[in-house]
This record gives C-alpha cells, structure tokens and sequence, in this order.
C-alpha cells in the first residue's frame, strides 16, 4: 500500500515536472510604482514609466502612505486636471498597499485624489499586448531535417520523465 502511494507520488511529480519544462511561460512583471521612493509627492512619475514597457498581464503596485493619499483611476480629461470628483475606480484598499492588474491593452491614468495630484502624484501608463515569440528562421535542406526541430521541445523533455519514472520505479521495486 506504501509503494503504490510513494509511486503515486513519484508520477505526478514527473509529469509536472515534464508539463513545465515543456509548456512556455509568459512573465507577467509586477512594478513598483516610484520603485524605491514609492507612491508619494515630488516624483516625476512620467520620467518613472518612460523606461519602460507595460504589457497586457503586468501589475501595479502602489506603496504609500495609507493615512493621507489614495490611488484613483480616472481618464485622460481628469488626469490632466488632477480632478479626483469622478474616478473610474478607486483601488484604495486603505492598507497603503495596492495592487492594480493591468489587464487590458489600453491606456491609464491613475491620480492621489486630496490634493496631492497637484503635487506630482499622477501616473499615465499606455499597456500593449505582450510581443510575440520569437520566431525560427525558415528550414532548408542544410539546416537539419523537421524531425531535429522537435527534439529539443519534446523529445528530451519527454526522455528526462521517463528516465525519472524508471529510476523511480526501480527505487520504489
């Protein structure tokens, strides 16, 4: 009874293991809004979002002062006036700590209602789909036959779980 469930469990770890391995992986990144200096007054969070490239899937996480500010989604009018009256979301938690997906591919603009937009406190960020994959160059007869494509995409990952399953077998037997 032991052996079936320590095989049991031998099984499903390669499989998952075999599953990783071969499935690829899109990253989503989880930014920091103002990194070190976080969600507050005096930062220029335009030079912040320059550097960089939100895609759809990424999220933003504001850290600040829970007491005194708040994140609000608001559209482009309001953002350029910091008029808080109307936002499209407010994501305040009232922990200090929010956390704000960006799910869809289109622009955001995100304001500290209280005053504190005329303070800096404004952020516009533009998502877009993810790029695609790279792509392989097309095969010719030199480079090698189809079957040499496959190899390293399923061949080995698939010979590395049944080599684990052996070894396993053979343990647990």
């Amino acid at each position: 009874m032991e052996r079936s469930k320590a095989m049991m469990v031998v099984v499903v770890a390669a499989v998952a293991f075999a599953l990783v391995v071969m499935v690829p992986q899109a990253d989503a990144t989880r930014y920091i809004v103002g990194a070190n200096m976080g969600w507050t007054t005096n930062v220029n969070y335009t030079i912040w979002a320059q550097s960089k490239h939100f895609y759809n899937g990424d999220w933003l996480f504001f850290v600040y002062d829970r007491n005194q500010m708040n994140v609000l989604e608001v559209n482009k009018t309001d953002y350029e006036s910091c008029n808080s009256d109307h936002p499209l979301h407010n994501w305040t938690t009232g922990a200090g700590r929010d956390v704000v997906p960006l799910n869809v591919t289109r622009h955001y603009y995100f304001i500290s209602g209280k005053g504190f937009c005329y303070g800096g406190m404004k952020l516009a960020v533009r998502v877009e789909n993810p790029p695609p994959p790279p792509t392989s160059s097309p095969l010719n007869e030199k480079s090698g036959s189809p079957s040499s494509m496959y190899r390293g995409r399923i061949v080995l990952p698939a010979v590395f779980a049944i080599g684990a399953l052996w070894d396993a077998f053979v343990r647990v037997w």
